[in-house]
């Protein structure tokens, strides 16, 4: 039996707060000027969006609230509404709680009801394996339009009081790598006016034997005065690594679609921080491609990030234009993919 294609109708995005650039973050934790320069040309991200009060540690942005203002935009913008919807996937790695699923108390919060809702909790590449399982039900035929989210806060992480010069670098990286936010997407077996076929996705475990390039603890009332640190990031590993499996999934999209790299007009590259996506762009040297990242605006915003960057491409996409998407996971290692076309 034909597979329907799979169109992308729309996107919605949501980001908390005002931008926190690098000065302002040096000056609250009363940092050298020497901290501030190796932001700079170390991580190369000149701003992100904090879900809290920076001075007070108040949370004034859950995951569940950014992810219904993302889910609403992407609804709002495909003429849809929340009864039109018949399949929810999420992908997060900071839920609200364990339970209830973050992605059912987005589902209320929109209306919607006596759907399927999946959440996959997952590091950046949670968002491709959302959008791998809703294209997968959708292909199927039981469902017709899905609403894909990806939020994150990282709020819970940031300790407001903390001497941010005590913390090893393996600590001290991740108040300058990530940011909040949540992006969303309408999928559909139908055509929009304007008609992106999501041509293929995938996500592969790559793991096998090897240490986790990045932790992230979850505390109960029994632990929760370990002095594990919360999360920790292993920046040398993820710098050797990223690069490589990057490459293994640009060639693995061009093998399934059959596509050549000078067909390739828009590449949407992993988003771990400025400077590693230039490394990373770099390796992966598609000649004709126009990039599209905006990492050094937002932050790593984990599994939100591919919507800002699916926001800014698709409105410059023209009939016959190909996209292709990129993410790496370095928690376990999992590379992932998306191939875009626009009819």
């Amino acid at each position: 039996m034909h597979s329907p294609d799979i169109h992308v109708r729309s996107v919605g995005t949501a980001l908390p707060g005002p931008a926190i650039d690098n000065a302002t973050l040096a000056k609250r934790f009363r940092m050298p000027s020497a901290w501030e320069q190796w932001i700079d040309a170390f991580v190369g991200t000149r701003q992100r969006h904090f879900s809290l009060d920076l001075d007070t540690g108040e949370i004034l942005h859950t995951p569940a609230d950014l992810g219904e203002q993302a889910g609403r935009r992407a609804l709002e913008s495909a003429g849809l509404a929340p009864s039109d919807v018949d399949l929810m996937v999420m992908g997060t790695s900071s839920p609200e709680k364990l339970m209830p699923a973050t992605v059912n108390v987005i589902a209320d919060r929109l209306g919607i009801n006596a759907i399927p809702a999946y959440q996959l909790q997952s590091g950046c590449t949670g968002a491709f394996q959302a959008l791998d399982v809703a294209h997968q039900m959708l292909q199927t035929g039981r469902h017709r339009t899905a609403l894909v989210i990806g939020t994150e806060s990282c709020a819970k992480h940031f300790d407001v009081t903390q001497d941010v010069a005590a913390l090893p670098p393996g600590e001290q990286i991740n108040g300058v790598l990530f940011g909040d936010g949540a992006g969303a997407v309408v999928l559909s077996t139908e055509p929009g006016p304007d008609p992106v076929v999501l041509r293929h996705v995938f996500c592969t475990l790559v793991g096998l034997g090897r240490e986790p390039g990045q932790t992230v603890e979850w505390f109960g009332r029994a632990d929760k005065h370990s002095d594990r640190p919360p999360v920790v990031e292993d920046y040398k590993a993820i710098e050797e690594s990223v690069p490589e499996l990057a490459a293994d999934v640009l060639a693995e999209l061009l093998e399934e679609l059959d596509w050549k790299e000078d067909e390739v007009d828009y590449l949407l590259p992993p988003q771990l921080s400025g400077v590693m996506t230039a490394k990373i762009t770099a390796r992966l040297d598609v000649p004709n491609a126009h990039e599209v990242s905006c990492v050094t605006e937002t932050g790593n915003t984990g599994n939100a990030l591919p919507f800002f960057q699916l926001e800014r491409a698709l409105p410059r996409m023209i009939s016959g234009d190909r996209a292709i998407g990129i993410s790496v996971e370095s928690s376990k290692w999992i590379k992932a993919g998306l191939g875009l076309e626009k009819i």
